[in-house]
């Protein structure tokens, strides 16, 4: 019974896990909801009218969602300096409030400074955001002269709420986090593990939808472990560790990723494609009944679930004769004694399957230290051998020079600065006409759609968002106000949910943010007794007025064209391609090692930023359809291209250590084409004159000249070096197309 009970524990915990990695939006959620409870708590002891609870409990939230420094030292400086900035801006807006034009002015020159002080790190964004939010807030509630001390209180109180909630109720150290994030990427394997399960058996009826859970599933590994990146500086100790753990990380994603393309290769009847994997909507191949007949599928659905037993198994339960056979089992699929008989495609899916299990025990002894080993086979004691001379080989790395940031109108903050202070002024303009007293909500909608934004695509689609979810927000909001009617604390109770919903939707959904945002306002309208229907439906009309004038401020001033983003950010990924394939084929073909990890690293960033800024191309409600499938198909392909680039520096780390892998200095000339295209396809983007073009010809396998018996002397491991490059030039030559790059076939 005990042993059930824990087991759904388990999957309980790790389902939580994979949706919510590292739990940063449930964190989030239950600082905040905690904060203003607390607040509201403090004041309500001390009598404290509805107006200052609604102050307190605003003041509350903006004080820890404001701030994102990870260390907990900082955060308290942050926290600490952000009090007098509040009392400032609260204070100003009261003094400005019966000069109308002086404290017009007063809000743009404050919203330029909160923007401009970005460059400064999340510790200038965080006071920057603060000084805006306290001055909006005192605009909400009508702050008065007469009413600043009170005001003062409530704020300061909110304040050593949120720092009691941040550093006693919710901690999070990085390394705590960090910690979850790990457990995150375990649980995220092991449900993709799961899906090609499913494909393993998908019927031609039902193939699509397997291959598309099977593209989420390995979108989410990628998402985890870019976020493990992100934060392992932090959360580890030194950096030879958190250098281990990227590593092992990058291994049991590159191994689950490709043990997932051999699987789609054994169900096909033609070689599948990588950019399969990476297209969405991309059709699915003609599939058989099954991958080989009888007892070889059979096998193969045994012993995918053994491996996603092995990745899921938690450190305390890892040791046991069960469990060291399931592993002995699946590392000897690294010999070729011990493949079954099958096709090739699916013996090549049964040493996937050995290359993964080897991953994931890589994984465990760099996440939960030494495993155990009175169990071990010889091809058990071999992995761990190599293991070990990996690790050792590991050091701390040179450091990486810091990139020259731009001055002037043309840094980002500075820009958006400008940007966002003339869109504050229409919309200040504006909306006095739609309502001498609300005018603001149309301002606080133009500083927001600027908030993480940088191109006018960008703006637009926030923009569009915001609108939408308000419209059904206000909608949400006239039908709790009447269910709360006067019940004060209902209606607070009900804000709590709303608040945390809103936190804990904010990564996933903008619109659903802003719907909970619209509601809970219409709750806070009804404590300070100005709700109406007239009043949402002009919060409505105030966000369109807002939305606009931010994306004509976008569009007109210092304009960053979604075209040129894009463009400026294709340029920076397709540097970093060249720098990953360069650096892993010199190393490859014998020249010194290169800090791979990293460089595979700043290649899956400025991805991840291009995949984000054609996010106003690829939108579902754009009518620029052609342009839209463009956008989703070069994605893709760059997507493909880092697959097989991050594949190839994971060899060429191995090659100091692992014994089947010799350098081979035919490789650099095999090579040399594709970095020539992608050198060609850079250079036209960022220039559309430019004379390039791409060249094809023989395969990357032809190039390499054979022995003097005329045998190619090449084993199983390069091979597989071959065959990342083939589809590597094969997807760099397929870019030429939708870029527009003259492709050229060379005459024989």
């Amino acid at each position: 019974m005990k042993a059930a009970g824990r087991a759904v524990r388990t999957r309980l915990r790790d389902r939580v896990a994979a949706s919510d990695p590292g739990l940063l939006r449930l964190t989030a959620g239950l600082r905040t909801v905690g904060a203003i409870a607390l607040t509201l708590a403090v004041l309500a002891v001390a009598g404290a009218d509805v107006t200052h609870l609604v102050a307190g409990a605003m003041t509350a939230m903006v004080a820890t969602f404001a701030i994102r420094e990870k260390e907990r030292g900082p955060q308290a400086v942050t926290l600490a300096l952000g009090l007098p900035v509040a009392l400032a801006s609260v204070s100003l807006s009261a003094l400005l409030t019966s000069r109308v034009v002086i404290g017009d002015v007063f809000f743009v020159v404050l919203i330029f400074c909160a923007v401009f002080v970005r460059r400064f790190g999340d510790r200038g964004t965080a006071l920057g955001l603060i000084g805006f939010q306290v001055y909006f807030l005192s605009l909400f509630v009508g702050a008065k002269v007469s009413v600043l001390p009170g005001l003062w209180g409530a704020i300061a109180v909110a304040f050593v709420c949120s720092a009691v909630v941040r550093f006693g109720v919710v901690p999070a150290t990085p390394a705590g986090v960090l910690q979850r994030l790990r457990q995150a990427f375990r649980a995220r394997l092991a449900q993709l593990i799961s899906a090609q399960i499913d494909l393993l058996d998908a019927g031609p009826q039902e193939i699509d939808r397997t291959l598309e859970h099977l593209r989420e599933g390995t979108a989410r590994l990628h998402e985890t472990a870019l976020m493990i990146q992100s934060r392992l500086e932090d959360g580890t100790p030194d950096e030879s560790t958190a250098r281990l753990v990227q590593r092992r990380i990058a291994d049991a994603e590159i191994a689950a990723e490709r043990l997932g393309l051999l699987l789609l290769t054994a169900r096909s009847a033609e070689r599948a494609d990588t950019l399969t994997l990476h297209l969405p909507g991309a059709p699915a191949p003609s599939v058989g009944r099954s991958p080989a007949p009888g007892e070889a599928t059979e096998t193969l659905r045994r012993d995918l679930g053994a491996l996603r037993t092995l990745v899921l198994r938690p450190p305390a339960e890892a040791r046991g004769t069960a469990l060291s056979h399931l592993r002995n089992r699946l590392l000897g699929y690294r010999d070729e004694e011990n493949l079954p008989e099958a096709t090739p495609a699916v013996q090549d899916v049964f040493r996937g399957i050995g290359e993964t299990a080897r991953a994931v025990m890589g994984l465990r002894i760099a996440l939960d230290g030494p495993q155990d080993e009175s169990d071990d086979t010889p091809a058990t004691t071999r992995s761990r051998e190599e293991l070990d001379a990996e690790d050792a080989a590991i050091d701390a790395g040179e450091e990486s020079t810091p990139e020259t940031e731009p001055t002037g109108l043309r840094r980002p903050t500075t820009r958006a600065a400008v940007q966002v202070a003339v869109g504050s002024s229409l919309a200040i303009v504006g909306g006095e006409f739609l309502s001498t007293q609300r005018w603001y909500w149309a301002v606080l909608t133009c500083w927001i759609v600027f908030i993480n934004t940088t191109s006018t695509g960008e703006i637009l689609v926030k923009g569009y968002r915001r609108l939408l979810g308000t419209v059904l927000g206000a909608v949400a909001g006239i039908v709790l106000a009447g269910l709360v009617g006067n019940h004060t604390w209902t209606a607070f109770g009900l804000v709590l949910v709303l608040i945390f919903a809103m936190f804990y939707t904010a990564p996933l959904s903008y619109t659903l943010m802003s719907f909970f945002v619209t509601a809970m306002l219409g709750l806070l309208y009804t404590l300070l007794h100005t709700y109406s229907l007239s009043v949402l439906l002009l919060r409505i009309e105030e966000t369109a007025l807002g939305a606009a004038c931010g994306i004509v401020a976008a569009a007109l001033v210092l304009p960053i064209r979604t075209d040129r983003r894009t463009n400026e950010l294709l340029g920076t990924v397709l540097e970093r391609l060249t720098d990953v394939t360069e650096g892993a084929v010199d190393q490859l073909s014998g020249g010194p090692a290169a800090d791979l990890l990293d460089t595979a690293r700043e290649l899956d960033q400025a991805l991840g930023d291009l995949r984000a800024a054609t996010q106003p191309l690829t939108h579902p409600i754009t009518p620029l359809r052609a342009r839209r499938d463009t956008a989703q198909y070069v994605v893709a392909l760059l997507e493909t291209c880092a697959y097989h680039a991050r594949s190839l520096a994971a060899t060429a780390e191995l090659l100091p250590t692992h014994p089947s892998i010799a350098a081979d200095p035919r490789l650099r000339g095999a090579v040399r084409r594709t970095v020539r295209n992608i050198e060609a396809i850079a250079a036209r983007v960022a220039d559309k004159d430019a004379q390039t073009e791409v060249e094809t010809g023989p395969s990357i396998a032809s190039l390499l000249q054979p022995d003097a018996a005329g045998v190619p002397r090449y084993g199983r491991i390069t091979g597989r070096v071959l065959r990342h490059l083939e589809r590597l030039d094969e997807a760099v030559v397929g870019l030429a197309r939708p870029l527009d790059v003259p492709v050229r076939t060379p005459q024989r």
